[in-house]
């Protein structure tokens, strides 16, 4: 009994013995978030004076270009050091991005145009483990990183949670499991990593606290690790002090080595790591992050669009765009996505301009390259301008979206154009309507053709002998002047008297059922804030509309709804198509003067734990009230659709964080998915939604926020939103594919003659495969396909061009495979296995 005593005294003092705390330090930030020119040196210097000191290093990759041309002594110091096991570089993302809040394609973008940079100034240098100072996380980050060649990831953020953090969660290590089952050994934010007393933006992990610690230790961590990436420009130096003073005895380490050589390096922790689990809260429905995330949305789209087009002009008339103008658009987007961009938009990122300035400047550079190659890639189908025979004259339209679709498209027509009874006529000769129309002092042709999928179509105009049929008119008015909308797919009232509110809904292509519910306190379209100045909500349903029609024709239903909120003239316009789910919405309102919107005046004290911006229900929002029982919540995310699991959205405290962010929809199901209500945003921003509060969408914050700067009303409020009512699920509504149409809209062009007939490139034999990416590549197409929609398992896609071989490609360009390559109705054919959330990528050699 002694001896098993004397053991087991034995075994618990070395237990005790073999606890011991970690630590990871480094720097973060870059020439544009914050790097002064004799951070490299200090670094060197630092280094050199306490062996025991290690780094991990998040630096914006363009950094490097400016300190090589003005440190070049640092710079050929550091360069010679890089591969020292003391510095690891975590983060090579260009612009360090947050992630939730852009498309998967761009976090795909930002690691592969910061790899390429990094590899300019660094060729050796190796990406193991991905850890960021800021909560740059995103739900399918697991299956990115490992198609870049990381091993690890770490989901601390412990010293800058002032936009957010993670869930707390697990032990020493996790297997984050992705959106589409990719797993990752991950280093967790412990489940006893607690928030810092009196702290409004660190956790205790950010000094290694005592705290810290032991709480580690009494939730069986032996070997916990605390992180602070320092801003760089910081000169601490070692951050928890160096030699015999190092804070609690912590050992400096960089994140690779404490996975690898200090933890266990395994576990059965499997942990399914949801989008809601990235707990984040930005100024949303602030101006400047509104007018933020609208222009980095709108190139996003257009950019994504342009190469496709030109992939499309390359693979028939071997047009290709200049490489420059390709990485600069790129270059410019990446860095309007910088997470200081919309955390910070109103601090000076130099002496002309903010960050919001900035932001402008560098998404109109996007769209400005974006557009001319665009316009280059449709040029080069266009064959001159002589008319023969009774055709006069061909329109194209391009579709960049991996789905047949039909939607209403408007065509500019020539100067000179006199003809106003025209028919369209397809390659097969059959006849399509259209209408031509006078707008903004030219004449276009509208009409809604049936496009193929990624693709183009084209038609012939030819002159008719009969008038165009004017279709009976879909707009009326009854005795007290409300407004009723009725076309082949819907029957809408609009109520006069309550701001222009919908009283009915009622939707002909889903067995006539009605999505309003007349016993709700709130109107389906009211538009509702508090005016914490007044002390009151104001909602547009207080006064009187006036509704005017717009347009009424075969195709278009357009009204104009004008009104006030509170003394603030606003005008909603709704836009209804023939033979289209989707309402459009575009509001407006003309704010008279700067004015508080909010739950109540928020002070300059920045580090309170209650905020007056986090809670959505008193910012000025659009509510959606519906009569659909027991429903559900799905949003997307960058290669994602969660499934909300939150009883409602509001918050009030920093440490009470909800995920409540609209990436570009969200959809509340019934609970037997029978039907279902999908909101389309033109922005990242906040939704609302609980038990008992009707799903709404964020429109407008007035007041302070973080770091006690006051986000004022300057301008007129301008959004876009779309409602789509539908049957089924939204996987089944396939509603994933509908956002892309909204965002990746049809181009047309007119043109006296073309070039090839019509075309569909890429086709899967199964719905909801997306096209994430179509571009030209070493002189290859690379094709990125995503399983948005569609079952896991094989998928067959068929190209409609000559190939020589066809290979797939991780998207640190690694070849996976050589793809055997089919004859379908003499069309090539490939097959591979794509999950549901998959992303795959193929390597395509022209024939």
């Amino acid at each position: 009994m002694r001896i098993l005593t004397l053991l087991f005294l034995l075994l618990l003092s070395f237990a005790v013995y073999a606890q011991k705390p970690y630590f990871v330090d480094g720097y973060h930030g870059g020439v544009y978030g914050h790097y002064p020119m004799w951070v490299t040196q200090f670094m060197l210097d630092k280094l050199a004076a306490h062996p025991e000191w290690k780094l991990g290093l998040e630096i914006e990759p363009e950094t490097w270009d400016t300190v090589k041309r003005n440190e070049p002594m640092a710079y050929a110091q550091f360069s010679n050091i890089v591969r020292d096991k003391r510095i690891e570089f975590t983060n090579p993302t260009y612009a360090q991005p947050y992630c939730y809040n852009i498309s998967g394609e761009s976090i795909i973008r930002q690691f592969e145009h910061g790899i390429r940079k990094m590899h300019e100034h660094f060729p050796d240098v190796t990406y193991t483990t991905y850890a960021v100072e800021e909560p740059c996380f995103t739900s399918s980050l697991p299956q990115i990183l490992k198609q870049f060649g990381f091993k690890y990831a770490v989901l601390k953020c412990p010293n800058t949670c002032w936009g957010g953090y993670t869930t707390g969660y697990g032990g020493e290590l996790v297997n984050w499991i992705g959106s589409e089952g990719t797993s990752i050994l991950t280093v967790p934010r412990y489940a006893s990593e607690d928030f810092e007393e009196n702290s409004t933006w660190q956790t205790t992990a950010w000094n290694n606290s005592t705290a810290y610690i032991q709480a580690a230790y009494q939730q069986g961590i032996d070997n916990p690790v605390g992180m602070c990436y320092q801003d760089a420009g910081w000169k601490n130096g070692p951050w928890l002090g160096f030699g015999k003073h190092i804070k609690n005895n912590s050992t400096y380490v960089t994140w690779t080595e404490y996975i690898e050589d200090i933890s266990s390096r395994q576990t059965d922790d499997s942990w399914h790591f949801s989008q809601e689990d990235v707990l984040v809260n930005l100024m949303w429905g602030s101006q400047a992050l509104q007018r933020i995330a609208q222009d980095v949305r709108k190139s996003e789209n257009k950019i994504v669009m342009a190469e496709k087009i030109s992939a499309m002009a390359y693979l028939d008339n071997n047009y290709q765009p200049r490489a420059d103008d390709e990485d600069e658009a790129w270059r410019t987007l990446m860095m309007a996505q910088h997470h200081d961009s919309w955390i910070v938009p109103y601090n000076r990122l130099d002496k002309q301009q903010t960050w919001e300035q900035a932001v402008r400047s560098w998404t109109n550079t996007t769209d400005r390259l974006s557009g001319k190659v665009i316009q280059e890639a449709i040029s080069s189908y266009v064959k001159g301008t002589s008319i023969k025979g009774k055709d006069l004259g061909y329109v194209r339209i391009f579709n960049t979206v991996a789905a047949k679709r039909s939607a209403v498209v408007r065509v500019k027509l020539p100067a000179t154009w006199k003809q106003r009874d025209v028919t369209l006529h397809d390659r097969k000769g059959e006849e399509l309507a259209c209408v031509i129309e006078e707008k903004d002092n030219a004449l276009w042709i509208v009409f809604k053709p049936n496009v193929t999928t990624l693709g183009y179509v084209t038609y012939a105009l030819r002159k008719t002998g009969q008038p165009v049929n004017k279709a009976a008119k879909q707009v009326r008015f009854d005795a007290e002047g409300n407004c009723i909308i009725e076309n082949d797919m819907y029957k809408i009232t609009l109520d006069k008297s309550k701001g222009g509110v919908i009283t009915s809904l009622l939707a002909k292509h889903i067995d006539n059922r009605q999505f309003v519910d007349p016993y709700v306190p709130y109107g389906l379209g009211e538009i509702a804030g508090h005016f914490y100045e007044e002390g009151k909500f104001h909602s547009s349903k207080d006064n009187q509309a006036t509704i005017t029609v717009l347009e009424d024709n075969p195709f278009i239903v357009k009204v104009k709804v004008t009104g006030y909120i509170a003394s603030h003239p606003m005008v909603q316009v709704i836009t209804l198509e023939t033979g289209q789910r989707r309402i459009d919405f575009d509001l407006t309102v003309d704010w008279r003067r700067n004015v508080g919107i909010g739950e109540y005046k928020q002070e300059h004290d920045w580090t309170d734990n209650r905020r007056a911006y986090t809670d959505d229900r008193y910012k000025l929002k659009v509510m959606f009230p519906n009569n659909l029982q027991g429903a559900n919540l799905y949003k997307n995310a960058p290669f994602d659709v969660c499934e909300s699991r939150n009883e409602n959205t509001f918050f009030g405290n920093w440490d009470e964080i909800k995920h409540n962010v609209i990436l570009h929809w969200v959809d509340l199901v019934e609970e037997n998915q029978e039907y279902g209500l999908a909101l389309l945003s033109d922005h990242t921003t906040s939704y609302l939604h609980g038990s008992d509060y009707p799903l709404s969408l964020t429109a407008q914050y007035s007041g302070v926020g973080l770091w006690g700067v006051d986000y004022k009303i300057t301008e007129a409020l301008k959004m876009r939103y779309a409602l789509i009512p539908h049957a089924g699920r939204w996987d089944t509504a396939q509603i994933a594919t509908e956002s892309n149409c909204w965002n990746e809209p049809l181009l047309g062009v007119y043109g006296g003659h073309f070039v090839g007939e019509d075309r569909q490139f890429v086709v899967s034999n199964q719905a909801g495969i997306e096209i994430s990416a179509m571009k030209l590549d070493k002189g290859d197409l690379l094709l990125r396909l995503f399983n948005a929609e569609g079952v896991s398992g094989v998928q067959h896609i068929m190209l409609d061009f000559p190939v020589e071989g066809i290979e797939e490609v991780l998207l640190n360009g690694e070849k996976v495979s050589t793809l055997k390559v089919a004859d379908h109705m003499g069309k090539p054919t490939f097959s591979m296995d794509i999950p549901r959330f998959g992303i795959k990528t193929v390597r395509i050699k022209k024939k």
